[in-house]
């Protein structure tokens, strides 16, 4: 393809398979709940080997497009770890563990862009050969999942037909004040981040050579994970909205640097931050539903907790395949643009949405 053509098709890649997984998010939360959340994570790591051994074979920008497509298919975990870390994790140390939890997903993006660079660029693999050993690896997660792992079983493990429960939790999140506020943060965080992210790849290039992305990507995730856990650590002490505010205003700051940086180096400091950053929103996110919705909802809160992700993830990359054509940089800018509106919903949230009220039983 055309490199013209390539900053368009990135971003509605993307999109697809957000737009595959969306009808899926609340079944994964109650199947979860219902029967075995291992179970559910353990599909999504033999989907996602399936998914990598696609794009493996994948010859031509279609059978591309299908590989992104099965990904919906793979998406749903996270919210059920997340409500089983909170069903497990003491409330002083709440904080904390969702800072951690959160910084598990960069040191991934990091490690694996660089193990991919080393089997391409010193040792000469070719990328389906880098995808197909990314597929083992999976299946080496959904062994560990199954041998290594314990179940974890909610408060109250809910009943009756799973669309009915699947209906009912979705009626619960728009019913919460709130969640409403929380999802809306989260959303229009995540259209933000879904814009810049995927066309990161494009900018490095720009700045030095194509040989230093896998660097930039090692170095911003590595970097950036270990910042983030210090978001909770700080939400344990001065409260979770504060530090939620912070969050997102400085992923606003990070994106915007990242696309006005003038070298390499400035790019990975720039990236760093905004892993840290954008680590923060989802650890305080997390966290601000964990503590602040009533018991009998939480879970099924929780499993829908990246709801707002989808929604990001189909919005951010097909406005930024429109935004493109003005040039690579207002992709950055116009991702800023969204994450300052983002900080003022965070703010308003703040100071003027009180917590949800837990109902009292005599």
């Amino acid at each position: 393809m055309s490199e013209a053509d390539i900053g368009h098709v990135l971003g509605l890649l993307f999109s697809l398979f957000f737009v595959a997984g969306l009808p899926l998010i609340p079944l994964w939360g109650v199947w979860a709940d219902k029967y075995s959340r291992k179970a559910v994570v353990i599909r999504s790591a033999l989907v996602e080997a399936v998914v990598f051994l696609a794009v493996a074979a994948s010859g031509a920008p279609w059978q591309l497009a299908v590989s992104m497509v099965l990904v919906g298919f793979q998406l749903g975990n996270s919210g059920v770890m997340i409500a089983a870390i909170r069903d497990v994790t003491p409330r002083p140390r709440l904080g904390l563990a969702m800072g951690v939890f959160a910084s598990s997903g960069p040191l991934g993006l990091g490690l694996g862009p660089a193990i991919g660079a080393v089997m391409i660029s010193w040792w000469h693999y070719s990328s389906a050969a880098v995808f197909t050993f990314s597929a083992g690896l999976s299946v080496a997660v959904a062994l560990m999942l199954a041998f290594g792992s314990a179940e974890v079983r909610p408060e109250v493990v809910p009943t009756g037909s799973t669309l009915r429960l699947a209906f009912g939790a979705v009626r619960g999140v728009f019913a919460d004040r709130t969640v409403r506020w929380l999802f809306a943060v989260s959303g229009a965080v995540f259209v933000g981040r879904q814009m810049a992210l995927p066309y990161l790849p494009l900018l490095v290039p720009l700045r030095h050579d194509a040989g230093s992305l896998g660097v930039v990507l090692f170095v911003s995730a590595i970097f950036g994970a270990l910042l983030a856990p210090v978001a909770g650590w700080a939400a344990d002490r001065i409260g979770f909205r504060r530090v939620l505010v912070v969050a997102v205003a400085g992923s606003g700051v990070a994106v915007l640097s990242i696309g006005l940086a003038p070298t390499i180096a400035a790019i990975a400091v720039a990236a760093t931050m905004q892993t840290a950053f954008q680590a923060g929103v989802g650890s305080m996110v997390s966290g601000l539903l964990a503590v602040e919705v009533p018991s009998e909802r939480r879970s099924a809160t929780l499993n829908l907790i990246y709801l707002p992700l989808y929604f990001g993830g189909i919005a951010g990359p097909a406005i930024a395949s429109v935004v493109y054509s003005r040039g690579l940089d207002s992709v950055f800018v116009v991702a800023a643009g969204v994450l300052a509106g983002a900080t003022l919903l965070s703010l308003v949230f703040a100071r003027r949405v009180g917590p949800a009220v837990v109902p009292q039983t005599a």
